[in-house]
């Protein structure tokens, strides 16, 4: 019997460390079964995986992220130049703007608005000085986008699209020389309104199923006949700036039935750049969305023909469009919406801890109020890991990256956090919030966030289907090279390839049930993933962040065993593990913003909420996944025993937690002006910020005379009522003069901030 257990030790260990006998006997075999696993991958969806580069999200989909690493990632420092075009252009832009006028006066930006925008190269954020552009970092891009989306959301969008996903970024990577030079210069001067034209009513999301088609053919243009070009025939919707587009940039499917350009006859999705004077386009009406006042709208035409000498890249660039807007798409995405979105979380986190401590009932700020703290605490936590996001991810498009996973992970949550920010600071505000007027400072801001819902890859696809199901297979350290040798024509190649893939594959497997089960029962006494430079008040984190990322490898490795090809349909199992990385994602993005700013002290509840609250979400998406997990009960019982063999630890942020920020929050200070910096606070003038803003200095400044108002009330030294107490306790000498000024500047500054605007009888709503 112990010769026979020998000679199976012996046998076993040949197979497993030989790697022929191990390719014969085990590798070639399951890459067999692979093959039949693997579903079929369209190009366009090939493209799409192709896309981008991956980056941090690759070490939180290892299992064991390198903490010092993450943090030796230096953010991008704004330029002299920057500093100085935030300071003065976009101040000037936007102490011109006024979102009442815009919306519901003009539906447009005024013309001395639009005509600043183009003198001073908004437009060239991202076009290099050689072009007549800016140059500007990702970063700075980012600064620009958000500070004046925290003034106007028309103006913002009217800035971010020929700066984001359009023609001068598809003609930077992928133009010819002649276009470089042609349009990149009259681009960045506004001397061209450019738009991009994607969505087709047919084909929305499903992007790569467009319906719009190029023939290639001989034409006449310019006066010059047998032109080789195309008949163009399309129509498109929701295209920004496409009523006032000088040029149309344009994607479309490309056939050539003649072979004039020789090969096959579909040569693929096409992009083109298209004056929207050519004869055949139909372009200048507009769709309205949700009352905002940007330029969008649809445009078409019909067998429009359109030289060859058009198509970005040139007659090179034919076929290579999808190629171009998914590897554009990932840094774009990156950026604009992100910045919106965050602009539009600081607003709300300033002006609701303003009004929480201005606005009084029941005799005390209601600010005060629990209900009232909660909110503030969830307007507080978000905005700040928001911000912390949008710096690291701006900075990694400055280092090179085009992070086309961690694109979808910003775009989907800022926006979504957006969202809940803005919702909490309606409830905080109530009338004050929902009465629009030139008063309002947040209604249009809760009108805008459905549309950045909505674009760059709506939402519910992004999350169900984008994150998970594009990382799994760019993050993963095997996949991708075990997809690509079951593709490979070269038996022999793809043999070697794959087991060498399959191997490493399943070391790293065995290794995550092992971590994940150690760091669910002795993660918190595993000192050596604590990065060097941590401080001491955020370290258990990064240890339950490793614990966290272990158990996402695992269960991610077990989704994908389990279901295969068929996982990209199970979306809300996608879904959750999507949420697990990107809340992995956000705290790693909360911790180094906490580390970069130099810890301190006084942020630390800020820091503590957001990162114990997207903790607790990932238990609670662990949770969800394994109670829907398509497995027999045993199954999944053992493997929630590895994910959390010790039942759930974790809690969401305390009540006192809350209380401390929404009393940060409600007082001028440091930490309230690095929560809400880069955002537009005017100061003087007739503003409604700049009045909140000085009601609420002497709200704080009045604090004391108050107290002793209260108190002489009473003591019955004064009467109770309202009109008579600065009178009163004036003639009584509990206050002095100086006080009673102060106090009735005080009650005139709260009255004019917590007024909403009415209209007379024949006020029109347009």
């Amino acid at each position: 019997m112990l010769y026979v257990f020998l000679s199976l030790i012996v046998i076993s260990g040949l197979i497993l460390f030989v790697p022929l006998l191990r390719r014969f006997i085990v590798s070639n075999q399951i890459l067999k079964v692979f093959r039949r696993m693997l579903p079929q991958i369209s190009q366009t969806e090939q493209e799409a995986l192709d896309a981008g580069t991956v980056w941090w999200d690759s070490d939180l989909f290892s299992g064991k992220p390198d903490w010092n690493k993450l943090l030796a990632y230096k953010n991008t420092q704004l330029s002299v130049e920057e500093k100085a075009f935030l300071d003065g252009p976009v101040e000037q832009l936007c102490s011109m703007l006024n979102e009442w006028q815009i919306v519901h006066e003009q539906h447009d930006l005024p013309a001395s608005v639009w005509q600043f925008i183009k003198d001073n190269g908004f437009f060239g954020l991202i076009i290099p000085k050689q072009y007549g552009g800016y140059g500007f970092s990702a970063l700075a891009h980012s600064e620009v986008v958000m500070k004046i989306g925290s003034r106007s959301g028309t103006a913002a969008v009217s800035v971010m699209v020929p700066n984001s996903l359009g023609p001068a970024e598809l003609l930077l990577h992928y133009g010819t020389e002649e276009q470089k030079d042609y349009y990149l210069p009259r681009l960045a001067k506004g001397v061209e309104v450019p738009c991009f034209a994607l969505t087709s009513p047919d084909a929305g999301s499903d992007a790569g199923s467009i319906p719009d088609k190029g023939i290639v053919c001989r034409g006449e243009y310019n006066g010059q006949q047998d032109v080789l070009g195309m008949r163009v025939t399309w129509e498109k919707r929701y295209i920004t700036l496409g009523p006032i587009a000088t040029v149309l940039g344009l994607a479309f499917k490309l056939y050539d039935p003649d072979q004039l350009l020789g090969g096959k006859e579909a040569l693929g999705i096409t992009l083109a750049l298209i004056p929207t004077n050519t004869p055949g386009v139909n372009i200048g009406r507009r769709h309205l969305p949700l009352d905002a006042a940007f330029q969008n709208g649809p445009n078409s035409g019909e067998d429009v023909f359109v030289p060859m000498e058009w198509v970005i890249g040139g007659q090179d660039g034919v076929g290579h469009g999808w190629r171009m807007l998914m590897n554009s798409l990932a840094a774009g995405r990156s950026i604009s919406l992100p910045a919106t979105s965050t602009g539009a979380a600081k607003l709300a986190a300033r002006t609701s801890g303003a009004y929480s401590r201005v606005r009084v009932q029941f005799k005390t700020p209601i600010g005060n109020f629990e209900g009232i703290e909660e909110a503030l605490a969830r307007i507080g936590g978000n905005t700040y890991m928001m911000e912390a996001a949008r710096v690291m991810t701006a900075s990694a498009v400055d280092l090179g990256e085009k992070p086309s996973v961690i694109s979808a992970i910003v775009k989907y949550h800022l926006t979504e956090r957006a969202r809940q920010t803005i919702n909490d600071a309606m409830d905080i505000h109530g009338g004050k919030g929902i009465c629009l007027g030139p008063n309002n400072y947040l209604g249009r801001a809760y009108q805008h966030i459905p549309v950045s819902i909505t674009v760059e890859g709506a939402n519910i696809l992004t999350r169900s289907m984008i994150i998970f199901g594009q990382g799994a297979i760019r993050c993963h350290p095997y996949i991708l090279a075990e997809v690509n040798a079951a593709k490979d024509s070269d038996s022999t190649r793809a043999s070697q390839d794959f087991d060498q893939a399959l191997t490493g594959h399943v070391i790293y497997s065995a290794r995550n049930f092992v971590f994940s089960l150690m760091y669910g029962l002795v993660g918190k006494y595993i000192k050596k993933d604590i990065p060097t430079t941590a401080s001491p008040e955020t370290a258990h984190y990064y240890q339950q962040l490793t614990r966290f990322s272990a158990a996402f490898a695992l269960m991610a490795d077990i989704s994908l065993l389990k279901l295969g090809g068929s996982l990209k349909r199970r979306e809300r199992l996608s879904a959750r593990l999507g949420d697990i990385l990107s809340m992995l994602y956000l705290c790693s993005a909360t911790l180094k913003r906490f580390e970069d700013d130099n810890c301190p002290a006084s942020d630390l509840p800020l820091l503590h909420w957001s990162v114990q609250d997207a903790i607790y979400r990932m238990q609670q998406a662990f949770d969800e996944l394994l109670a829907n997990f398509p497995s027999n009960a045993f199954v999944v019982w053992v493997l929630r025993f590895f994910v959390f063999p010790l039942g759930k630890p974790y809690s969401p942020p305390s009540d006192a937690l809350a209380h401390e920020i929404s009393q940060l929050m409600m007082k001028p200070g440091d930490t309230r002006d690095r929560l809400t910096d880069g955002i537009y606070v005017p100061i003087t003038g007739d503003e409604p910020l700049a009045d909140l803003e000085q009601a609420l200095q002497y709200a704080i400044k009045c604090e004391a005379i108050e107290a002793k108002l209260r108190n002489a009330v009473k003591a019955n030294q004064i009467s109770a009522e309202k009109d008579n107490k600065i009178i009163d306790a004036l003639a009584r000498n509990i206050i002095t003069k100086e006080e009673a000024e102060e106090l009735e500047k005080m009650q005139a500054l709260r009255r004019k901030a917590i007024m909403v605007d009415d209209f007379p009888a024949d006020f029109k709503l347009e």
